[in-house]
């Protein structure tokens, strides 16, 4: 992906967004990934499903299509990544510490990038979003000062190794009911499915993939509820479940 590229297309995603903490003082505080997420980005137009960016290049459902999986060699999934100097000291620390937290559950290894063409690279732009799955060339993932939460950097990270929402899998009308009517006009395309794989692992409530009940809520009223067990409260996960995990593992044949 060329400089051209990302300038015509992310113009208002590569702003700073005003008002955010640059000290990094809520570095590891629990938090509701949903909210921060929703109100992050609420003002951000070129994206889809609350903070994901499609690749114009590619059709609506590239992971299922053509593949997105960061290529393995050997036992282990190295996927370099650089991070933004614009970032404090802190911040650089936390999305490391953050990366690690994939590194002893699965054959991933996030490694510094030295002249590898494919990598991540992390930077303070507009809001919490991220490509879902191998882009090749240079694949951006924004993290604003807003979303320095372990459970929003490891969901974009899960974008980035091609993973979806939990709410949007193929199979999600089995476990939940998507009340439309109850959806801020204009952002219904949040919900809509997509044509997941869902590696045969079970629905997850306690997925930091998964959104929460009131997502995208225009009266205050539930926009997902659980099929089985409609009282449910989810979507505050703190930290990938033990699916999330399974399902890299799954993936990548770790």
């Amino acid at each position: 992906m060329t400089p051209v590229f990302f300038s015509l297309l992310f113009m208002s995603l590569t702003a700073i967004l005003p008002g955010a903490t640059e000290n990094g003082d809520q570095l590891g505080e629990s938090v509701d990934l949903t909210e921060i997420i929703e109100q992050t980005n609420k003002d951000l137009p070129n994206l889809s499903h609350g903070d994901i960016l499609e690749n114009r290049n590619r059709n609506a459902d590239p992971c299922t299509a053509i593949g997105c999986k960061w290529p393995k060699k050997g036992r282990l999934v190295k996927v370099p990544y650089i991070i933004s100097n614009k970032y404090s000291p802190a911040q650089i620390n936390f999305i490391k510490s953050v990366m690690s937290t994939f590194h002893g559950a699965t054959c991933i290894r996030f490694v510094q990038r030295k002249r590898q063409k494919d990598f991540l690279h992390f930077f303070r732009g507009a809001g919490c979003w991220s490509f879902v799955g191998y882009q090749q060339g240079e694949q951006l993932v924004s993290l604003s000062d807003g979303c320095f939460y372990t459970p929003v950097v490891q969901h974009e990270i899960l974008h980035a190794l091609g993973f979806h929402h939990e709410h949007s899998r193929s199979d999600r009308d089995d476990h939940v009911i998507i009340n439309f009517t109850n959806i801020i006009t204009g952002t219904e395309a949040n919900f809509y499915k997509r044509n997941t794989n869902n590696l045969q692992t079970p629905y997850d409530f306690d997925s930091v993939m998964q959104y929460n009940n009131f997502a995208f809520s225009k009266n205050g009223l539930a926009t997902i509820i659980a099929k089985n067990l409609a009282s449910l409260y989810f979507g505050n996960a703190q930290s990938m479940s033990s699916n999330d995990i399974e399902r890299i593992n799954r993936l990548y044949n770790c």
